[in-house]
């Protein structure tokens, strides 16, 4: 106390200008990190729409805008105050705060984007054959109730954290709490919905190209760079310290990308003699999945070998989702948002760290961060698998059904959701 009084009124001043500067610079970059994440949207829409037939591409346009706009609405409505209110902080599961609850712009924003993200994983899976109903809905849900809830678990200080814990759940940006959950919730509605009319011949998957992979491998680039944004935002503070550590953030993203991009390609060159521009570009997002959960928690070497095998596990989730349970995940969202988020969880119980001390398994840490990151793991699918089914299963009941009939699936969904059709030209070539 002595020494804050005989500290000369100068001093006093330039301290708290310089903690208000560092607040202001922490709000900017959520608010930069924010819109890169906004701009994903634009990404997953190039990626889904590439990688499907072109009579579809209006509906996928209409869903990433759907989902952008009623995600923004649902969860600055309701989801937030399911994810941040006072109740989960006490280790608790949710708490609804009351309507329009924020603790600030920036944030409210930030999270908004990330409610968004979650629920534009589910429509890859399930492109080409659901009705816009069904999806609309279902994206609601995800984004009021299902993803802000269970980020409550670990963000807000929730159950995930409390004292029972063997240690303290990691998971930095969202590896689970986006990825995986969203990623689960794509499982339940690719087997709900079912195949695509032609997917299976005899029990064996016949392979249907995507209309334009230039579209597809755009669409990467642009979700690469708002993955900057993504995990570098989630520092959520910006300043001295602050800005070391999200600087090695988007470091250690892009080095996983990079090598995530290069396993599977590589993978896939000596499994099918020729490398795979598909499965490339899904090794490169896996490696940014698998990095999420740990980038504040991983060294480079560490995030590099966290992407090489990633990149690895998708090319095998994909064989083994399709030929072995006949699951017709369109873009394979189930294995580069699920399997790569959980392995991104589990990774941190390996050889995650903390500053300078190890965390895992391999480097010194023990069995306690592992065993922490399994339960993690293991609520999260649950919750993600059991709510998706009960909220898709009274949709079904209610609504219909959840796909369109054979004959609006021939003809596009263009054409039968939407009235309307991305490609004029090719569309009458095809008609003729």
């Amino acid at each position: 106390m002595m020494l804050l009084l005989n500290t000369p009124p100068v001093v006093q001043d330039a301290a708290a200008v310089a903690a208000a500067v560092k607040d202001d610079m922490g709000m900017l970059w959520m608010l930069i990190a924010g819109i890169l994440v906004f701009f994903m949207q634009a990404g997953f829409f190039l990626v889904e729409s590439g990688m499907t037939d072109s009579k579809n591409a209006v509906n996928i346009a209409m869903k990433n805008f759907l989902d952008i706009a009623v995600g923004s609405l649902a969860f600055w409505f309701i989801g937030y105050s399911l994810m941040y209110g006072a109740d989960v902080s006490g280790g608790g599961f949710f708490h609804w705060g009351g309507f329009i609850f924020s603790q600030g712009p920036a944030d409210l924003f930030f999270q908004t984007v990330f409610a968004a993200t979650a629920a534009t994983i589910v429509s890859g899976a399930i492109a080409g054959r659901t009705k816009y109903t069904t999806y609309a809905i279902f994206s609601i849900v995800l984004t009021a109730i299902i993803y802000p809830i269970a980020g409550g678990w670990e963000w807000n200080g929730g159950w995930l954290n409390a004292e029972w814990m063997p240690a303290e759940f990691i998971d930095f940006a969202g590896s689970s709490i986006v990825h995986s959950v969203g990623g689960w919730a794509a499982l339940v509605a690719a087997w709900m919905v079912g195949p695509r009319i032609g997917k299976f011949l005899d029990g064996k998957p016949v392979e249907m190209h995507g209309h334009n992979q230039m579209y597809a491998t755009l669409g990467v680039f642009i979700l690469w760079l708002g993955w900057f944004g993504f995990n570098g935002g989630s520092q959520l503070a910006w300043g001295g310290d602050d800005s070391v550590a999200a600087s090695q953030v988007v470091l250690v993203t892009n080095l996983a990308a990079a090598a995530g991009a290069l396993s599977a390609l590589l993978f896939t060159w000596f499994k099918n003699g020729k490398p795979n521009l598909a499965m490339t570009l899904n090794g490169a997002l896996a490696g940014l999945v698998s990095i999420t959960a740990g980038c504040g928690n991983m060294t480079e070497g560490g995030s590099v070998l966290t992407g090489l095998i990633g990149g690895i596990l998708v090319v095998l989730s994909i064989g083994f989702i399709e030929k072995k349970l006949k699951i017709d995940d369109v873009v394979g969202a189930i294995s580069v948002h699920g399997v790569a988020g959980v392995w991104g969880t589990l990774v941190i119980g390996l050889w995650g760290v903390d500053g300078d001390t190890g965390l895992g398994l391999f480097n010194g840490g023990g069995f306690a961060q592992f065993a922490a990151q399994g339960i993690g793991v293991i609520a999260y699918a649950i919750w993600g698998l059991v709510l998706s089914y009960i909220f898709l299963t009274i949709i079904k009941k209610t609504c219909g059904g959840l796909r369109v009939t054979e004959e609006e699936e021939i003809a596009g969904l263009d054409i039968s959701e939407h009235g309307s059709i991305a490609y004029h030209g090719k569309r009458v070539r095809d008609i003729e």
